[in-house]
């Protein structure tokens, strides 16, 4: 299978969409699994984060025909960060006691993310938007 931009935009896309209803409709179900008590306020933090996670699918779909350029770049940039930050405190909250191993699923996925991005983006590096004119034409 090749890995491009494309399916990797769409694939992304529907696993943050997915993300984004489950910390929306049932974050005690995230949440119990990785040891975490639902309270009030974890679930207030929870649907807020339901919020960034469907904006982030939204971004990453509607650029999935996005040839190389400053903005894909960008938009490679800003998941390569987000998941190298939560694969980072996850394992952080399972190494101090505040997660089960079953947060290990979610660094998982979080890391094959960062990785599938760091792939296409070396693939394609950003160009500035002049010589990306020049080459098309």
């Amino acid at each position: 299978m090749k890995l491009n931009f494309r399916g990797l935009a769409i694939l992304s896309a529907l696993v943050f969409s997915a993300l984004a209803l489950t910390w929306m409709l049932t974050p005690d179900l995230l949440l119990s699994d990785w040891g975490v008590e639902f309270t009030s306020s974890a679930g207030l933090v929870s649907r807020r984060a339901a919020a960034l996670y469907a904006g982030i699918a939204v971004m990453l779909f509607s650029a999935r025909n996005a040839e190389p350029s400053a903005a894909r770049s960008a938009l490679i940039k800003g998941v390569v960060v987000a998941c190298f930050m939560l694969a980072a405190l996850g394992f952080l909250e399972l190494e101090v006691g505040n997660a089960t191993p079953r947060i290990l699923i979610a660094i998982f996925i979080e890391v094959a993310l960062m990785l599938g991005f760091l792939f296409v983006g070396c693939r394609h590096p950003a160009q500035s938007d002049t010589s990306y004119r020049r080459r098309k034409a």
